[in-house]
């Protein structure tokens, strides 16, 4: 458990941190899509970039199996609800190590 604990903790931390980088990424698309900022802008493009190239594999394969609902991407949705679920689960395995005792 000494060594568990805080892997499944810093686990939890970095997918909580990955949740707030697939939002940023949709909220900076959505300012994209509707000019609000401009990508020829060289931060606003570094930043783009990497947002994309972090939350792109994760999104991808959710894409694939997903239905086209006429330009709706409820992708980084579901991504955010799988995250949660592991958290949970994450959550889970660390009670059931305290209530074991190791």
């Amino acid at each position: 458990m000494i060594i568990l604990d805080p892997l499944i903790r810093i686990l939890s931390l970095a997918l909580s941190i990955y949740v707030y980088l697939v939002i940023a990424s949709a909220i900076l698309s959505w300012l994209v899509h509707f000019g609000v900022i401009n990508t020829r802008n060289q931060v606003v493009s570094m930043i783009g970039e990497f947002l994309w190239r972090i939350t792109e594999p994760a999104l991808r394969p959710i894409r694939r199996f997903m239905p086209n609902l006429g330009g709706i991407d409820i992708s980084p949705i579901i991504l955010i609800l799988i995250i949660y679920f592991l958290q949970m689960v994450l959550q889970n395995v660390l009670v059931m190590l305290y209530q074991s005792g190791l």
